[in-house]
């Protein structure tokens, strides 16, 4: 099965998913990334392991996906052979036409126990909530923001010394571990839709 890739950032996301491939327990190939900051370390990580990578033209918007960007990102996504795509650290809210082009067939994962805490650095917010445990979610991307439903979920204690970064540290150790299993169990219900 061929993945798509989005990511703005690192993409240690991607890379677990790599790892999860090159161990033999993901079953799928990455042919394309695509990123809407250029400078983004994500696409380095990509090139490095001969994987197609491109830069999304959001118009000069700092935050928003405008149609026309997204509708060029499905074409280059299908034109790649892409039947899964994963949102990878990508900051920015899918919309239509994209959701249209993949409909139930575009994950993110988000380091929170959905629906608590959408949005951005919501291991933030679980501190500034003073709550005793968090995780991460793996879900569909609907047209709301951190509101697909849930595929797989793992939570994350907090403790008592916890600073963000140490938090969103360890919520990254699970997600690593939970997207490619998650990617798995969504691959393995396309293959029997065949």
């Amino acid at each position: 099965m061929v993945l798509g890739i989005l990511g703005s950032g690192s993409g240690s996301n991607m890379q677990a998913i790599l790892n999860a491939i090159d161990a033999g327990t993901l079953d799928a190939r990455i042919a394309l990334v695509l990123s809407d900051n250029p400078g983004a370390f994500i696409l380095e990580r990509a090139r490095k392991r001969g994987i197609a990578t491109g830069v999304i033209d959001c118009r000069g918007f700092r935050t928003k996906f405008p149609e026309d960007a997204q509708a060029e990102t499905a074409e280059r996504l299908k034109d790649a052979g892409v039947r899964l795509v994963c949102l990878a650290g990508f900051l920015r809210l899918v919309k239509r036409p994209l959701l249209d082009a993949f409909p139930q067939r575009i994950l993110n994962i988000h380091p929170a126990l959905l629906p608590a805490f959408p949005g951005l650095e919501s291991w933030k917010q679980a501190l500034d909530a003073g709550v005793s445990e968090t995780g991460c979610t793996v879900h569909f991307v609907d047209a709301g923001m951190d509101t697909g439903p849930v595929i797989l979920q793992e939570p994350v204690p907090v403790m008592a010394e916890d600073t963000p970064e140490s938090l969103h540290a360890r919520i990254q150790i699970v997600e690593h571990r939970l997207y490619p299993q998650a990617i798995s169990m969504v691959l393995a219900g396309l293959r029997e839709s065949v």
